[in-house]
């Protein structure tokens, strides 16, 4: 089984996302849209591709990184979350019990060594 086969996100907390946003966008010229993150579409760069990774700063004070402590969190696209969190856990890995579905994919999450929580998400179909 494939583990990770890519970065589908940076994710990290601001003081104040909207001013940071307009400073990516203004200074290094990031397309930053309403909903607050960039989607660099792999296929600009390589038309046989699908794809897309996520940069996206969060409120300071979200908890979605919970219980981590850290001011960021990486999003790994996986090709079978199911399998791998299975794996994850017959490894003794801390995985969190909730996963997620949604027209965006499927995500669960786990923590590392160091009490970083990773973010897994198998792409829908196609993407």
């Amino acid at each position: 089984m494939r583990r990770v086969t890519g970065i589908g996100g940076v994710f990290f907390k601001a003081k104040d996302p909207k001013a940071l946003n307009d400073w990516y966008r203004t200074h290094l010229g990031l397309d930053v849209q309403e909903w607050g993150g960039v989607a660099f579409r792999w296929a600009e760069n390589n038309p046989s591709a699908k794809g897309t990774t996520i940069w996206s700063p969060f409120n300071e004070d979200t908890s979605y990184f919970a219980p981590s402590t850290a001011s960021f969190m990486i999003n790994y696209r996986v090709e079978d979350l199911d399998a791998l969190l299975t794996t994850l856990r017959a490894e003794g890995c801390a995985v969190d019990a909730k996963v997620e579905e949604s027209e965006y994919g499927k995500f669960g999450w786990v923590m590392d060594p160091d009490g970083n929580k990773i973010e897994l998400w198998q792409p829908p179909e196609g993407s």
